[in-house]
């Protein structure tokens, strides 16, 4: 296997060199090989190398978050400076431990790009470059609900209090650092890139041990269900993309012989408790948005029945069904027509809107705005019923294995 620069940083680099990896397309990827001081007021990592008294002047910068052609997401990301330059304060904090440096930043906030961006991207890196989980996290950008709501996967991943730099001054040391998060793609993990091959089955593994303690009580939820659970992912009415006859489909999804549960996420809403609930369901059904991310809390060998509006085959495509797929779970796609949009009523059949959703976003992500934010679906439940009855029969047979 050929691995890539990016994920040896140090092997074969000298004491105390600062290298920066700009060959990807989403991401860049620093480090120091060697003693590390970080002014968290500057924003500045100095490479320290006690047996160099007079070395080169280096000076390289970095916004570390896996998006680094999106204008928008990386606005909203701190900048940091790597340089040799000798710095101007000594250690306040020494660690023994190395540092990964990252931004919460960019899209954080919207539960789909929380995981594609952050926490996806942050085992990625963490399994590529370190043979054991001895680091520390070092966070820029950080929002205090955020810290809240992923402490258990945060604690998963490291064992050392984080070092929140919105809130730090004091300047820290480590032998080491890294700067940035690696991205193997949408919602993917390649184990083919990794030195310990993972996949995104491994991710839902580690998603396992950080939410669930005794996984008894899952298995006692999944005996006590007489009929298949379906996990409907809700979604508010001040949104779009919004299932405008959402309690007809619920009663559909029943009468198929499905026990349905609507679940409405919400940002402080416990991811525990939402992990426990999906992962003792056999289905879930949504309009694809952020919401539908949840998926990556379904066993493999669930059901996943995604909702794809106008003009968003291409999204639904690449961040849910073939990450579902690479779940191992039954995916089912229920693609809507013209008659299903809310969009009809306000453009009418001869539009291009309606008529060619491709011609109008043509390939540039910012056109997708109208059909993103504007559009809602009226779902024609005699059609619906059909993929609802292939969905039963996979749940079903996939509840009696595992009962």
């Amino acid at each position: 296997m050929q691995l890539d620069i990016a994920f040896l940083p140090f092997r074969g680099t000298p004491v105390g060199q600062i290298t920066c990896d700009r060959s990807h397309r989403d991401y860049d990827l620093c480090s120091i090989n060697g003693p590390t001081l970080l002014d968290p007021r500057a924003a500045t990592l100095h490479a320290l190398d006690p047996t160099n008294l007079n070395p080169p002047t280096t000076s390289l910068k970095i916004r570390p978050y896996p998006r680094k052609s999106d204008e928008d997401a990386m606005s909203s990301v701190q900048e940091f400076n790597l340089t040799s330059f000798p710095p101007k304060f000594s250690c306040g904090v020494t660690h023994y431990s190395p540092a990964i440096v990252f931004s919460a930043g960019g899209y954080t906030g919207n539960f789909f790009h929380d995981f594609g961006d952050g926490f996806v991207p942050l085992f990625i890196t963490v399994n590529s470059l370190f043979s054991n989980q001895d680091i520390i996290l070092v966070i820029s950008d950080v929002r205090g609900w955020w810290l809240q709501k992923y402490v258990e996967l945060l604690s998963r991943i490291s064992n050392h209090p984080i070092i929140d730099l919105n809130k730090e001054n004091t300047v820290h040391c480590f032998p080491s650092s890294i700067v940035g998060l690696v991205t193997h793609g949408t919602m993917k993990v390649d184990p083919n890139l990794l030195q310990q091959p993972k996949t995104l089955l491994s991710f839902h593994t580690f998603l396992e041990n950080a939410y669930t303690q005794e996984i008894t009580t899952q298995l006692t939820n999944r005996i006590e269900n007489a009929r298949p659970r379906m996990i409907l992912i809700g979604r508010k009415k001040n949104v779009s993309r919004v299932i405008l006859n959402e309690k007809e489909v619920v009663k559909a999804a029943e009468e198929v012989g499905f026990d349905v549960v609507v679940f409405d996420p919400i940002k402080n809403s416990s991811l525990s408790n939402a992990f426990k609930l999906i992962a003792a369901s056999h289905a879930m059904l949504g309009v694809h948005g952020a919401g539908l991310t949840h998926f990556l809390f379904l066993r493999p060998g669930s059901v996943l029945m995604q909702v794809v509006p106008l003009a968003m085959e291409g999204a639904s495509r690449s961040c849910y069904e073939s990450p579902g797929k690479d779940l191992g779970l039954k995916y089912i796609e229920y693609k809507i027509e013209a008659k299903e949009s809310s969009l009809l009523e306000i453009y009418g059949n001869s539009s291009l809107v309606i008529r060619d959703p491709q011609a109008v976003v043509g390939g540039e992500w910012k056109n997708m705005h109208l059909y993103l934010k504007n559009q809602n679906v009226k779902i024609d439940l005699s059609r619906f019923r059909r993929y609802l009855r292939e969905a039963y029969e996979k749940a079903k047979r996939f509840m009696d294995i595992e009962g």
